[in-house]
């Protein structure tokens, strides 16, 4: 499922006006311009005056530029007066265009809705492909002599890459067969963008991970669908999170994000990733007698994406923010399971897929490039130079300047 969802709907609602007069989309920025005491003294005008205090003003109340940022926000949309200055043809005129892009956001939500029907219909002719990769990797089946012609030749191309170093190749078998790809879903995940998620401890838990599977909602969104063997962390078989859109589409036919919820997860005792236990002694006053109290405290964990934050409530801007940078992080964590890491879980797994990710452009040859410090010593080079041409243009018998340390009193 390719479409790209907006992540919040109230930045994606369509402008009441959009002529060039109107009030700016973005809040004004508020800076304080205020300069060293007595810098410029003589040429400040009333004005600027004025401008300095205000400035000064704003720079020690954060709260009021807050509430003036959350007005001048109020304001974003709003006519400013010019298409009602228009004369009735012209008006007229106006408001025919706005009909004409009523259909074009018809035909918007249409094309959306048409793309996500074709996903589904190709996603239905992917899973086949998905259930043979877990049956490989945990070795209820074999792939094909066929299969296995067609990844070797593809390892054969990447060997002749003139960069590529050899590398000495395992020929020997165990004495205990090994079952399937071992760590396969570990190895993959930690070479995407959910390493950094990933802590030491976790990797004990996802060591256990037998499948990562998607599959998409009646409505508009997705699951995704974790499945594990039995371990020694939790009883759960499968760890599901699944990701809701609006039932309205947004402003050019988009599907608008909504929320995730995940499953929760029935930890064994003592064995919650995601929190840490630390015990204390503590001796009562008056018996003398000591008891061991145990204190709970969050810690770090993959784990904690099952557990996604909530939207933003309530009129506290900061903290608002703050979610909202957890929800974008949540939602593009789920996108790249979904859009990366399943479909292309062998490249993910082999490390190729990262060449992909690198964003360089291979035509570009590496004598374009060279070290910014070389660069610098460069520039330094060239003044040096500048400044000993300058020299020698000069009078010959003219002494060199003494730095002004080291002139005489």
């Amino acid at each position: 499922m390719t479409m790209k969802a907006n992540i919040f709907s109230r930045a994606n609602k369509s402008p009441n006006t959009s002529t060039p007069q109107n009030t700016p989309a973005n809040n004004a920025p508020i800076s304080s311009r205020a300069q060293q005491p007595g810098a410029g003294i003589g040429s400040i005008k009333e004005e600027d005056v004025d401008r300095l205090t205000a400035a000064s003003i704003f720079a020690q109340n954060p709260k009021l530029v807050s509430m003036m940022q959350s007005k001048l926000g109020s304001l974003v949309g709003r006519s400013s007066g010019y298409i009602e200055s228009l004369p009735p043809s012209v008006r007229r005129r106006v408001a025919g265009l706005k009909g004409v892009q009523k259909d074009h956001a018809k035909l918007e939500a249409e094309f959306q809705e048409e793309v996500l029907e074709l996903e589904k219909r190709f996603f239905a002719k992917f899973t086949p492909l998905y259930e043979k990769r877990a049956k490989i990797v945990n070795g209820v089946a074999e792939p094909s002599e066929e299969e296995v012609k067609i990844g070797e030749q593809d390892d054969e191309e990447d060997d002749e890459d003139e960069d590529a170093e050899p590398v000495e190749k395992n020929n020997e078998e165990p004495a205990e067969p090994v079952k399937g790809i071992p760590e396969f879903w570990l190895s993959a995940m930690k070479n995407s963008s959910l390493a950094e998620t990933i802590t030491e401890k976790d990797e004990e838990a996802l060591r256990h991970l037998t499948d990562i599977r998607m599959e998409y909602l009646d409505r508009p969104g997705f699951r995704l669908i974790f499945e594990f063997e039995e371990n020694e962390f939790f009883t759960n078989k499968t760890i599901s999170k699944t990701y809701f859109y609006q039932e309205e589409n947004g402003y050019g036919g988009d599907f608008i994000y909504d929320h995730a919820e995940g499953d929760k997860i029935d930890w064994k005792s003592g064995k919650d990733l995601t929190v840490k236990i630390e015990s204390k002694k503590q001796r009562n006053k008056n018996t003398k007698q000591t008891r061991v109290v145990k204190k709970t405290t969050p810690t770090p964990s993959f784990f904690d994406f099952f557990n996604p934050p909530s939207p933003p409530k309530g009129d506290d801007d900061d903290a608002a923010s703050d979610v909202e940078a957890k929800l974008e992080l949540d939602y593009q964590l789920g996108e790249d399971i979904k859009e990366k890491l399943i479909p292309r879980a062998i490249d993910w797994f082999t490390g190729e897929a990262l060449q992909f990710e690198q964003g360089f452009d291979e035509d570009l040859d590496d004598a374009d490039f060279e070290d910014e410090d070389d660069e610098e010593d460069d520039d330094l080079s060239e003044d040096r130079d500048d400044e000993d041409e300058s020299d020698e243009e000069g009078d010959g018998s003219k002494p060199k300047q003494e730095t002004a340390e080291c002139k005489q009193s």
